[in-house]
């Protein structure tokens, strides 16, 4: 047990996505993947930060509310039970916490401050550093 891990639980890892890697390292639209590969959280992750990027919040909400829903069937698939670490260091948690990341934002943009709160302790509480390694373009 760590001092980040009070609980004790182990660390949810997520198997790789390489055939979702492997169309984004190809250059397939974004939208294209999320219609291929529509249990890709991150692929929806991508998608809510290109319509946040067009300013288009409401669909960057809706993107992003799919990306989060696809990241908790995948985390329960992995054994995540509700609570514990899923750390950004094991690259394929990375879309499950950057749906998370973008459904947060979108949701400060819409005024949704009760959402903006409960996202932020459930990123903390998956990895304490995700919000900022996300902030820092990683």
């Amino acid at each position: 047990m760590t001092l980040d891990n009070l609980l004790g639980v182990p660390p949810t890892h997520l198997p790789a996505e390489t055939d979702v890697l492997s169309a984004i390292a190809n250059g397939t639209p974004v939208a294209d993947i999320a219609r291929t590969y529509p249990a890709s959280s991150l692929a929806w992750a991508l998608l809510a930060n290109e319509a946040n990027d067009a300013g288009d919040v409401l669909p960057a909400y809706a993107y992003a509310r799919v990306g989060y829903h696809r990241g908790l069937d995948a985390l329960r698939r992995a054994g995540w039970k509700g609570q514990g670490p899923v750390p950004w260091s094991h690259e394929p948690n990375r879309g499950v916490l950057r749906s998370l990341y973008a459904l947060r934002r979108a949701a400060e943009q819409i005024g949704e401050t009760a959402e903006v709160e409960r996202l932020t302790d459930f990123l903390h509480g998956a990895d304490p550093d995700a919000i900022s390694r996300i902030d820092k373009g990683e």
